[in-house]
């Protein structure tokens, strides 16, 4: 049958057929009309956004801003869809279709409570029979229950003797982290967590805490930190020891402004951090990472910091890292079994100093270097994840052949420039840095950039913003105890509060330090996935 033949003889049918065929088209033309609004207001966006990333230095935000700056926009783009959909119920259905289709599964382990919604009757309206239940449709909602404060009453009852008077027997006192005071371990270890990974100063949580009826002051949140920093440092120093004996680690630094109580204003102190990550190339080592606090950013606290390490340091061109290297070379020249310490240099540093020459004017050099960096991340992109030695092989005959090309063209390129014009000193960085920038050819563990460590201080950056600067050295020192610890339970994908209640709760009763690396994130999270297989 043809499409002329589907058309109905019957004037009025023919009518009908008509007006349905032009609501049909009016309500594609809406939908078209409300797709093009929303790509419009899309574009509008991006280009805000890419103007507040990539503009000029007065328009562009830090990334911290920038997802602010994200979350308003993509209110913006709800509150737009939202108001359609009230007055488009199709396209309300279509939408909630889409959301059901999308919206993923909910955790296995979270409590559900069943809500049975029945019809008015179940009387059948055709006989007056009893209906029966032939299906059902279900759905999973996210709920949350208002943060809960309880009050755990300990009681020990005293038993004596009738008979002779004297004797009674009564339970030890179960150990505290806090002594005669009011904190449950699993309580220290939310403020830690609310401090430290949320970035909520403790003035803000007593806040929150008054709203509930429950007068902490700042102070005493404060003490509860400090013990708890306290009885957690050798689990730290632990930490520390294990990274420092890798072959491989990450290094990098940052400012963290302390209060200098005797000049009334705050100093520039420093965390110094390491981290070893050897996910990319499979290896065995678990990931973790390890902030030190010191008052400075001069070459004796990186030789304090890494005296005992020998292998491969991973960061970026600070001369500090140099004469560790150095120091270590020396004492490998006279004959100490140590070895020594080699530099790798970062590529994402290097890549930084073109992309902001790129962006300032137009620079044709700059834009063929950062082509050239791109051509090496999709290489290093393509073999993450493999064996070490895959890595290697493919680096040499992929890698190395550009990095051949590269050099020759950066020195042509600088001889053409003034070696202190901004495009002459991006180009003089990694021909400087040469040496370290190609050592990643010649050993698949070695990682193209020093991101690992980069991504771990921001927590760090947050946490400063946050709270502005530290009150004194020693709180800066328990800063980086507890940023550790819970820096390196995200790695693990280890809830940081759970840990630190139950870590916290197991060294106050006693827990012997000979067992201390049972407590590891790593570890602790092998004997919890246990403990679930075998409920199971």
């Amino acid at each position: 049958m043809t499409d002329l033949d589907a058309i109905p003889d019957d004037p009025s049918a023919l009518r009908a057929a008509l007006l349905a065929m032009r609501a049909e088209l009016a309500a594609e033309r809406a939908l078209r009309r409300g797709l093009e609004d929303r790509n419009e207001r899309l574009q509008h966006f991006i280009r805000q956004l890419q103007r507040m990333q990539f503009g000029r230095r007065s328009e562009a935000l830090d990334p911290d801003q920038l997802n602010l700056a994200l979350e308003d926009l993509e209110q913006a783009v709800a509150e737009a869809d939202a108001e359609a959909e009230k007055a488009d119920p199709p396209r309300r259905e279509a939408r909630a279709r889409e959301r059901r289709q999308n919206r993923g599964a909910l955790p296995g382990h979270l409590p559900r409570i069943e809500v049975v919604i029945e019809p008015p009757t179940t009387i059948c309206p055709c006989c007056s029979g009893a209906m029966h239940i032939i299906g059902e449709d279900r759905s999973e909602r996210l709920d949350v229950i208002p943060m809960q404060w309880q009050v755990i009453v300990t009681r020990r009852p005293k038993y004596g003797c009738r008979a002779c008077g004297s004797a009674v027997v009564q339970a030890p006192a179960p150990p505290r982290l806090i002594e005669g005071g009011l904190p449950t371990e699993r309580l220290v270890a939310h403020v830690l967590v609310a401090k430290y990974a949320d970035h909520a100063p403790l003035y803000r949580q007593a806040q929150m805490l008054a709203r509930q009826g429950i007068a902490l002051d700042r102070s005493t949140l404060a003490s509860w930190v400090g013990t708890a920093a306290a009885e957690l440092k050798p689990l730290w120093r632990l930490l520390r020891d294990d990274l420092l004996g890798s072959a491989k680690l990450f290094v990098d630094e940052t400012p963290a402004p302390v209060l200098d109580p005797g000049r009334g204003r705050t100093k520039t102190g420093w965390f110094w951090a390491i981290a070893r990550d050897d996910r990319p190339w499979g290896g065995a080592d678990p990931p973790a990472v390890v902030f030190t606090y010191a008052p400075g950013r001069g070459h004796a606290h990186a030789a304090t910091l890494l005296k005992d390490f020998r292998g491969i340091l991973q960061t970026d061109a600070y001369a500090a890292y140099k004469a560790v290297a150095g120091a270590a070379g020396d004492e490998a020249a006279a004959g100490s079994a140590d070895g020594g310490v080699l530099l790798a240099h970062c590529w994402a540093h290097c890549r930084r100093r073109f992309y902001e020459v790129a962006q300032k004017r137009p620079a044709p050099i700059a834009h063929e270097a950062l082509r050239r960096i791109a051509a090496l991340y999709e290489i290093e992109a393509e073999i993450r994840g493999r064996p070490a030695c895959e890595r290697r092989a493919v680096r040499q005959a992929r890698t190395k052949p550009l990095l051949d090309a590269m050099r020759p063209w950066l020195e042509q390129c600088r001889a053409q420039l003034s070696k202190k014009s901004p495009l002459g000193e991006a180009i003089g960085y990694p021909l400087n840095q040469w040496e370290g920038l190609t050592l990643f050819l010649d050993d698949g563990r070695i990682e193209i950039d020093s991101n690992v460590i980069e991504r771990s201080m921001r927590p760090i950056a947050l946490n400063r913003k946050n709270a502005l600067f530290a009150g004194h050295d020693l709180g800066a020192e328990n800063w980086a105890v507890l940023a550790s610890l819970i820096e390196t339970c995200k790695w693990h994908a280890v809830n940081p509060e759970a840990w630190l209640a139950d870590v916290l709760a197991r060294l106050v009763s006693g827990w012997p330090n000979r067992r201390l690396a049972e407590l590891t994130p790593w570890a602790w999270k092998a004997e919890q996935d246990a403990l679930h297989r075998a409920a199971a």
